[in-house]
């Protein structure tokens, strides 16, 4: 997994959107909308957290903890995980074999008392990592896994850690992860909307918390689009007069497809996530 720093500019907007929905529909499409319902609550910032009072003391113990929480949250109660810190490049990496035991390697400014807690932000997208390849999901090329692999993070309550661990100063940056801040704030509010859980208060980092707004907002606007009943009247009339009834699920990113001569309210119904959509006239 990727961080950037000063010498690193972060991106920002939504250059991944098509992949970030495709994400979603494929973890509904494999876990059904019941086995992704069982991922609730997110995980707790207690959970994960790892001592950084003491600067003698020896991060490896609470890695370690970390660690274990995630495998307990993302349900691999026979995946053992072993964690050092080495210097690297990246922020983190794993070695996916067969298991049980997987080893994790983190980048060892994690074992400074300044960057410890961010180590459960960055155990977290490799935990995923264990969590997809055991359940057989992957797309494509590298880039795309990497983006999924962020994606289901977040929207099965451990990517909030990704999020937060973004900050920024006035000499300085820091960000985990290959999605943007704004794209982890858009999945963490889609997740947000089907558990009716508000992340809000979890945000230590500002401009985390503000990527997340810009993210619920393009999130909220997925709801307005014709023609679902969301969108204004003349946006939905043009659609019609253009014969397009095909749209992206406002929850799982599914395209569906209503008849543009259909007249009379529509109830579309998501295969995917099984949500139904109120489609206006």
């Amino acid at each position: 997994m990727p961080h950037s720093d000063e010498v690193s500019p972060v991106v920002r907007g939504f250059p991944h959107l098509d992949t970030v929905r495709a994400s979603i529909a494929a973890l509904y499409k494999r876990l059904s909308p019941d086995g992704v319902r069982r991922y609730e609550p997110s995980v707790p910032a207690h959970a994960v957290a790892v001592a950084v009072e003491d600067p003698a003391a020896q991060p490896h113990l609470g890695a370690q903890r970390a660690a274990r929480a995630l495998v307990r949250h993302l349900r691999l109660p026979d995946a053992r995980l072993v964690v050092s810190f080495r210097a690297m490049e990246h922020a983190a990496s794993v070695e996916l074999s067969a298991g049980p035991e997987y080893f994790v390697e983190l980048n060892e400014r994690f074992a400074r008392p300044a960057h410890r807690r961010d180590i459960g932000a960055a155990l977290a997208h490799e935990v995923t990592h264990v969590f997809l390849h055991r359940l057989g999901l992957a797309f494509p090329t590298t880039a795309e896994n990497e983006i999924l692999t962020d994606v289901v993070t977040t929207y099965l309550g451990a990517g909030w850690l990704l999020l937060d661990a973004f900050r920024q100063d006035g000499v300085s940056s820091q960000k985990l992860g290959y999605l943007t801040p704004e794209e982890f704030g858009y999945v963490l509010a889609k997740r947000a909307e089907v558990f009716a859980e508000d992340p809000s208060p979890w945000f230590t980092s500002a401009v985390a918390y503000e990527a997340f707004v810009r993210g619920r907002a393009e999130a909220a606007r997925d709801w307005r689009r014709p023609p679902l009943a969301g969108a204004g009247w003349a946006a939905r009339r043009r659609a019609r007069a253009g014969g397009d009834g095909v749209f992206p699920c406002p929850v799982c990113g599914q395209r569906l497809r209503v008849a543009p001569e259909r007249r009379g309210r529509v109830d579309a119904r998501c295969g995917v996530c099984r949500t139904v959509l109120e489609c206006a006239p």
